[in-house]
């Protein structure tokens, strides 16, 4: 099935998909995603896409279900990391060893516009579900394949979770302070890949619309987070020094990161060049002479010298608390930011203002969600509910021809 063509066909079957309000199409109606994921990467990658419409078909085990369900019960008692990438999407159980099961899976596969799995290295091929036996009887289904480093090469079997690929990639070495490396608070390589396999997805199926075939993806967690460290990796060209750990303060350019006002709260400001240094010094520190001060006045030479610098800083913020500080900033049209927790976030008035919020169904009840990024003027996102573990399982097995009884049966097998 093309983006194109009409979305009133199979999603309104199921009960897990609503169509747009006011009949507004959104731009991947139409397209169903059958998705074998786990903990972020996948999941992240066909949320996305329910973002955009999708009807997104989750393959879950029966009982457990995807084992992020079980991180943590910080989301009125479901998981941070599920409610996060589960939103808008049909979970379906099926214990995938047994032959109705994948019997089950195929027949799904072959309704479907995209494929995504996350398992194991190997495991989708030994069930039959590699690209080139699918791409053989489904000539037009694109397949996206997320693992942590590829297909191929001599990392192909090595298991591979976010902080371990932050350490292959060399995201630690620059990450940290100078005594210390630290991971990112975020599941970074995960997020990466998730990106990289959603960006995948929608070019192939643009590219599907000019050929009428499908398209293998191969998405790798190290080659994903390799293309975010672009900088460093070109820092450090050809055997040069790369950059240094500096905590929450830029590598390179000064001032740029936190600084401690009076009251004992933190001030982020940042400069990007001469002509801020000098107004900076003029009307921020009220000191203009600091300009032409020979250790401060390019920014190598304040990177140099930044613990003096510093130092000379902190004692003009002293005697302002921290909205003072931000106040002397504007006014001097100097970047700055707020150093926020991750609960201020909920209440940041930049957010509420532009009402990006909006409250979403869940087992737990209502919840809040970031709506996604880029208001688009076409249409509105789907933010539909997050499932309950087979949730849907009966009404998919049902459009797939299975009557009640036969549904009993597979429920006392352990299929579903």
């Amino acid at each position: 099935m093309s983006v194109a063509e009409p979305p009133q066909d199979r999603h309104a079957r199921s009960g897990g998909w609503r169509a747009a309000p006011g009949g507004q199409r959104r731009p991947l109606d139409g397209v169903t995603v059958v998705s074998l994921e786990h903990a972020i990467a996948a999941p992240f990658c066909t949320r996305q896409l329910a973002d955009l419409g999708a009807r997104v078909i989750k393959v879950e085990r029966p009982g457990s279900g995807d084992f992020a369900r079980a991180y943590d019960q910080r989301a009125q008692g479901l998981s941070s990391h599920f409610v996060w990438v589960n939103r808008s999407k049909e979970s379906v159980t099926l214990d995938l060893k047994q032959p109705q099961a994948l019997q089950v899976l195929m027949e799904l596969v072959a309704g479907a516009d995209v494929l995504v799995q996350n398992l194991a290295p190997g495991a989708a091929a030994r069930m039959g579900l590699g690209y080139e036996e699918l791409s053989a009887a489904h000539p037009r289904l694109v397949v996206c394949d997320i693992s942590g480093y590829g297909k191929d090469g001599p990392y192909r079997d090595k298991k591979a979770y976010d902080l371990l690929i932050q350490s292959e990639a060399g995201f630690l070495s620059v990450t940290g302070t100078p005594q210390e490396g630290c991971k990112s608070g975020n599941s970074i390589a995960d997020i990466a890949a998730g990106m990289y396999a959603y960006t995948g997805v929608l070019a192939a199926l643009l590219q599907r619309q000019q050929t009428g075939r499908g398209s293998h993806i191969d998405v790798s967690m190290l080659e994903a987070l390799g293309e975010w460290m672009g900088f460093p990796m070109y820092y450090a060209y050809d055997g040069a020094e790369p950059p240094p750990r500096s905590g929450a303060s830029h590598a390179t350019i000064y001032p740029y990161g936190p600084f401690e006002a009076g009251d004992g709260k933190t001030v982020m400001l940042g400069l990007q060049n001469e002509r801020e240094w000098k107004v900076f010094c003029d009307q921020v520190l009220l000191q203009p002479a600091l300009a032409t001060d020979p250790r401060f006045d390019a920014n190598a030479r304040r990177s140099e010298n930044r613990v003096a610098l510093r130092a000379l800083i902190l004692e003009a913020f002293a005697g302002m608390d921290a909205e003072q500080v931000i106040a002397r900033l504007e006014a001097a049209q100097i970047a700055n930011a707020h150093v926020n927790t991750v609960g201020e976030m909920w209440k940041h008035p930049q957010l509420q203002a532009r009402g990006r919020f909006k409250q979403v169904d869940s087992p737990a009840g209502a919840l809040a969600a970031l709506l996604p990024p880029g208001v688009n003027s076409s249409f509105d996102y789907r933010m539909d509910a997050i499932p309950a573990v087979g949730e849907h399982t009966d009404a998919v097995l049902r459009e797939l021809g299975r009557d009640d009884t036969t549904i009993r049966a597979l429920r006392e097998q352990g299929v579903i």
